[in-house]
């Protein structure tokens, strides 16, 4: 990541404007017409596919292969879906949410103590990209490492509140297990053996896992900006919290955008760039964007379930003929994922940019 060592401007976080009870927001971060909430007159609520998990790894082969079909379905069709019983505590998951709000209220001297630079991004951040002069998202978060072990700096994760650590921990090893359970439900779905893919990412214990909690704070003209621009996962799988009060998450299906509607104790959970790769675009990664709103500050935590940064990704070999030759060709997770650090958040114009000259 070298290159990328600094901000080109001062960090403004976006908190504090919303709480300074400005009525119009910095031109900074008024979106071009195009897109805006506003311009978007197809935007609808929707339910995505809601998948219960309890059966994935049933001893009953029919279930097991109705929640494997389901699965299967939902990455061809939508590249997301709602995760139901998936074995994670819904009180541990609450507990968890709860610390981050509780982080982001805390005064801004104490959270400056753990602000980021692009070097890695770790840490309290107000901006993706480096582009001077960009327009910014409505939007800060706290990014951190989780996995592989030696990434895992825990000195950057937030001392207080003083279960912040701890819960981290937990919830991170809650959802790698699960992040498990469903890349051998791809990998099935695929044709592929069970282990392929979470081979593919470095085996069970050298995977890449990290977090990013997003703070949406109020904003006074949610109608000309966003917290989140559109763009695709650059990574494996993505399991989101939501903030179940305030929806705010739209997905692009069939050049309509699409609020989904979150369900209680649910994730949401997505395909990201490198199954696409992987699977040779038989499942495929979506764009997605988050909208804000002048009511409610929202609070959501993405847990990205990603390749070891340096192995090559590629598609599977089992997966490529004659009739349907490699679609991308190889490149490692590590050089992937610079392009959305540098540029920001770009649609799916980096996956689609992969094309095999083969």
């Amino acid at each position: 990541m070298s290159g990328l060592k600094s901000w080109p401007e001062p960090v403004v976080r976006v908190q504090s404007l919303s709480e300074s009870g400005m009525r119009a927001i910095p031109k900074r971060y008024v979106k071009p017409p195009s897109d805006r909430p506003a311009e978007t007159e197809n935007h609808q609520h929707v339910d995505i596919p809601v998948i219960d998990l309890q059966h994935l790894f049933s001893k009953d082969p029919t279930l097991h292969e109705q929640t494997l079909a389901l699965i299967s379905t939902a990455c061809k069709d939508w590249g997301f879906f709602q995760a139901v019983n998936h074995g994670v505590s819904h009180e541990l998951m609450e507990r968890t949410r709860q610390v981050w709000r509780d982080f982001f209220n805390m005064p801004l001297e104490l959270k400056q103590h753990y602000a980021n630079t692009p070097t890695t991004y770790e840490g309290y951040g107000s901006r993706l990209g480096v582009q001077k002069g960009a327009i910014l998202d409505w939007s800060d978060y706290f990014f951190l490492h989780y996995l592989p072990v030696s990434l895992r700096d825990q000195s950057k994760w937030p001392s207080h509140p003083s279960s912040s650590r701890e819960l981290l921990s937990e919830y991170g090893a809650e959802v790698v297990k699960l992040g498990g359970r469903l890349l051998k439900a791809m990998s099935t779905n695929l044709g592929l053996k069970e282990e392929y893919l979470q081979n593919a990412f470095g085996g069970e214990d050298d995977i890449g896992a990290c977090l990013r909690v997003n703070l949406y704070p109020k904003c006074p003209q949610p109608d000309l900006t966003l917290g989140l621009s559109s763009h695709s996962d650059p990574g494996g799988m993505t399991f989101l919290l939501p903030d179940h009060d305030v929806a705010g998450l739209q997905v692009r299906k069939n050049g309509k955008w699409l609020t989904v509607n979150p369900i209680p104790n649910a994730f949401i959970v997505n395909v990201g760039d490198q199954i696409q790769v992987m699977s040779n675009m038989i499942y495929k990664s979506v764009e997605h964007r988050v909208m804000v709103n002048s009511e409610k500050d929202r609070v959501s935590l993405a847990f990205f379930y990603n390749p070891k940064s340096d192995l090559l990704i590629e598609p599977a070999k089992e997966l490529v003929s004659e009739e349907r030759p490699a679609l991308y060709s190889p490149m490692t997770f590590d050089e992937y994922r610079l392009y959305i650090r540098t540029k920001g958040p770009c649609g799916k114009a980096q996956v689609e940019s992969l094309g095999s000259s083969t």
